[in-house]
Parts: C-alpha cells; structure tokens; sequence
C-alpha cells in the first residue's frame, strides 16, 4: 500500500507570514498523523523562510510515523539530519535560492558526491532517497551510489496530466520499471493533488510513498485539514 507523507512547509509558511506561532507546526504534525497520514515530510532550506532547523528538532520527538526530511546535502543540512535522525532523507538538487524543487539529480554527473553523502546517511541508519526524473540513465545511477529509493518528480506528470493522462504518466511508469529493476524502491511528489494522484497510483502501483504538501495544504483551506487528509488517503487507496 502507498503511503502518504504531508509535506507541512506551507503551515510554516504561513505561521511566518505573520510572527508568533500560529498556525502552530508541531500540533499540525500531530493532527495530520492522528488523522491517518503516514509519515511527515519537511523541507528545511537555509534562509528558514518556511520550516526552521528549530522546528525539525521539535518535530522528531512528536513523529509516531515517519519523518521524512528533504533537501539539498549542504554541510548544516547535514549536520542537522545527522543529530535528528529522521526515518528517511531526500536529497534534493535545488540552490539555495530556489522557490521549490524544479529537477531530479543527474546522478552521473555528481555520483562521487552522492555516494559520499548516501555512505554517510546510511551510517547513521538513516533511509535514504533522491530526487529524480524520469531519465533511464539516472535512475540505473542512483542505484549505483547505493541509495535506497527514488522519489519521481512529477511536476511534469501533473502538468500534463489534464490534456492526456495516458500521455503524462507514461514515462512514469517506464521509469518506475527501471528503478523497480535497479532494485530501489520507489516514492513519488511534487504537484500531486486530488484530481491526478488516483490516476497515477493505478497505473504505478508499487509506489511506497507520496510526498505532497501544496496541494493538500491548499485544500484544507476549503474542506479542513482532517477531511483533506482522508480525501488524499483515498486517492492513494483506490
């Protein structure tokens, strides 16, 4: 069965917006578990415009599920996860200036360098996944620097999704076969919402994990955060 992983940067985002501590993070980790989400995913990046190092180390403790922490391996990201020890990092390729994440690692290009992070990650008993397209090559070389997953970014998939839903999920499902082949295992995010995520779990069944955040967060605000989740939960069961 495909978890669901909430994404709670937008809550942050929001919180800051204004100062003070509401819409208060760490109770909305709590009440997205209680509400039936599998893990949580946080995205700390280095000018804390949305979730703070701070907020990561008071999450962990609450994390009855899973705590996935996503991000670019600098040297403080790393010495955060590395002191937290969530259940899994995603490794993500973006700059620090980026708005969110926009591409999946060319893992040829930088295979000593993940290797070398990966090797870390995994000392620490740490699950580790990357962040990648959809691109036969890169795939078969995140299995070569040894991580456990990758996660599909499938901004291209939702943006197509509309016009052709065989069209858009088609080099998903060939991807997700090579990565199935490499022996990784296998998540999924970005830009999944209500209306594409069913679709693209039908066709790609032996996902493990979903990460989505905007979508979702944008959703509680017209049908609550409770009832969002167990409308995403279904999607993912269906």
């Amino acid at each position: 069965m495909t978890k669901l992983s909430v994404n709670i940067n937008k809550i942050a985002t929001l919180r800051n917006a204004r100062g003070g501590n509401n819409p208060d993070v760490r109770q909305a980790a709590i009440d997205c578990q209680a509400f039936g989400a599998q893990g949580i995913t946080v995205h700390p990046r280095p000018d804390e415009r949305h979730i703070r190092y701070s907020d990561v180390r008071e999450i962990k403790p609450i994390i009855t599920t899973e705590l996935n922490i996503e991000g670019y391996p600098s040297e403080s990201f790393m010495n955060l996860v590395l002191e937290v020890k969530p259940d899994q990092v995603t490794l993500v390729p973006d700059p620090p200036e980026a708005i969110t994440s926009s591409e999946g690692w060319d893992t040829i290009t930088h295979r000593d360098f993940l290797k070398e992070i990966i090797g870390m990650l995994k000392g620490a008993g740490i699950r580790t996944s990357i962040f990648i397209d959809t691109d036969h090559a890169k795939i078969r070389g995140a299995a070569e620097v040894r991580t456990d997953r990758v996660e599909l970014y499938t901004e291209p998939y939702a943006r197509n999704f509309p016009s052709d839903h065989e069209a858009a999920v088609a080099p998903y499902v060939s991807a997700a076969k090579v990565a199935r082949d490499a022996g990784l295992g296998l998540n999924a995010g970005h830009d999944l919402d209500l209306d594409n995520l069913g679709f693209f779990i039908e066709k790609i069944p032996w996902v493990e994990e979903v990460s989505i955040g905007h979508a979702l967060i944008s959703d509680a605000l017209y049908y609550g955060l409770e009832n969002v989740v167990k409308m995403y939960l279904r999607r993912v069961k269906s």
